[in-house]
């Protein structure tokens, strides 16, 4: 009897063999346009550098690098009980923070309440009365108290809000919306200062209930990282958008220097950086990045995230495969209604996810996948093309990404640390992390076979666990007499 060999595992590595010379002259076509080779990786990188210092400065520039006020990080000795709020495009969620004496440790409960279509686009007071009825809601139930007026005028219970929206912040327990996103489009709000018409909602309810501090949910990423792990020293998202917090010296802030603050005080940096060369000067653009810019809502706009976030690949992967099917010398798709894949941001960046994820060699899944979404039936040739333009986004995605972080590291002189991030595409997207960690090690010369300086990780509950922390510093700050970046510090001790 023959010996039981182990089943070979499903290879997904294609044969370009029977693929036709014309379609084989695309796939280099776009292998040449969707490639960041280690020069590129390093010349963007270093333009990145000069653009984050340009926007710590007085003058500004392209990328905001908001001053959040956070002044430092925890100790992992904080404690106490802390209410944190999440505000997303789909839902609104709630948690009760418990921080005990074990360092590091937390315990949560939360409970998550969906935002409802027509709040994005009514009336303000609609929906911060909401956002207040969700909060009451949640205390009553999690604590059984008839009287909230009565517990109110023993302790008020401090909270966090993760206000994901770009704002500006004079105050950590204030921010300025500069405008609205991820679909919300309510009036009168944009240049308001959104802490107070909250406060407004939790007053007319009698909850017991202090605004401590209103964050960036990066800056929560980082910050609730750094709890559990000090070596985190910046935090990433890499989702829908993408952007970046970190700890910089208030003295290499200029534009906050008339606060006179002590230099080497620490304060976490919101970089927004999104924004990152909207003047197109170093990002290598494609044809198909040029179009998304200049049909998006703003063009001109966030640049760098419309180039790696996930909001964009599905399209670009789309906009590719359309443009090949009406070249005349290319033949794709021949004779088939292409109506469907004609529709813009008809594709998501779980497409390209489940095509990279496709273990045959025949790529029967992602066959029938064009068949399911997209009423096409793709011959094996067209499938190769499919698979390696996913892989090409993809990976230019992740590479890019890392510029991001090999940037801050070479500002901050950061020879080693972890790095927290979080999001769709670094939690989901195939490779994602590997390709990123590979572009690292190029950008920053790292030698072979030793473990990698910079290490990008998992990050934790930013916008929960990380908001009440950051109202937890802020309560310390106020005891300790530090009230540099805080409005209302009555009533938070």
């Amino acid at each position: 009897m023959a010996p039981f060999l182990p089943r070979r595992k499903p290879s997904r590595k294609g044969s370009m063999a029977d693929v036709p010379k014309d379609l084989l002259e695309q796939i280099k076509e776009l292998e040449r346009l969707f490639t960041v080779d280690q020069p590129k990786l390093k010349e963007v990188t270093e333009h990145f550098v000069k653009e984050l210092e340009k926007g710590l400065s007085v003058e500004g520039g392209s990328i905001p690098m908001n001053p959040t006020w956070v002044m430092g990080y925890p100790d992992g000795y904080e404690t106490g009980t802390f209410l944190a709020l999440d505000m997303g495009g789909t839902n609104l969620r709630v948690c009760e923070i418990i921080l005990p004496e074990e360092k590091g440790e937390f315990e949560i409960i939360q409970s998550k309440y969906r935002m409802p279509e027509e709040l994005k686009i009514g009336d303000s007071e609609e929906l911060w009365e909401y956002i207040a009825d969700c909060l009451q809601q949640f205390i009553e139930y999690h604590h059984e108290i008839e009287d909230l007026e009565a517990m109110r005028k023993v302790h008020k219970l401090p909270l966090g809000f993760t206000f994901s929206f770009p704002a500006t912040q004079e105050y950590i327990d204030h921010g300025v919306l500069q405008r609205w996103t991820k679909g919300f489009d309510i009036a009168g709000v944009e240049g308001k200062d959104v802490a107070p018409l909250f406060e407004a909602a939790l007053e007319k309810r009698k909850l017991p209930i202090k605004l401590s501090a209103l964050i960036n949910d990066t800056t929560g990423t980082l910050i609730a990282s750094h709890y559990t792990d000090d070596t985190m020293q910046i935090g990433c998202i890499f989702g829908t958008g993408c952007n970046a917090a970190y700890m910089e010296n208030c003295g290499s802030v200029p534009k906050i220097a008339h606060y006179n603050l002590p230099p080497d005080m620490p304060i976490a940096i919101n970089c927004e950086y999104g924004a990152f060369d909207n003047e197109h000067v170093v990002l290598p653009r494609t044809p198909y990045d040029v179009i998304i810019d200049e049909d998006s809502p703003r063009p001109g706009q966030q640049a760098f995230e419309k180039m790696i976030a996930g909001l964009y690949l599905g399209e670009l992967f789309r906009l590719a495969l359309v443009d090949l099917h009406d070249n005349k010398n290319v033949k794709i798709f021949e004779g088939q209604d292409i109506s469907k894949l004609r529709k813009a941001y008809s594709l998501d960046a779980s497409f390209l996810s489940y095509i990279e994820e496709d273990p045959f060699e025949n790529l029967s899944e992602t066959g029938e996948l064009f068949a399911k979404e997209l009423s096409i039936q793709a011959n094996k040739p067209e499938l190769e093309l499919c698979r390696r333009l996913a892989e090409l986004i993809g990976t230019r995605a992740a590479r890019l990404s890392a510029c991001g972080v090999a940037a801050i590291c070479k500002k901050k002189d950061i020879q080693s640390c972890h790095v927290g991030a979080d999001g769709s595409v670094f939690n989901k997207y195939p490779h994602f992390k590997a390709r990123g960690a590979q572009a690292l090690r190029e950008i920053l010369d790292w030698p072979r076979g030793k473990r990698d300086p910079v290490d990008i990780q998992a990050a934790e509950d930013g916008s929960g666990v990380g908001a009440a922390l950051i109202a937890a510093l802020t309560i310390k700050r106020v005891k300790a007499g530090n009230l540099a970046g805080i409005r209302h510090a009555e009533g938070m001790v």
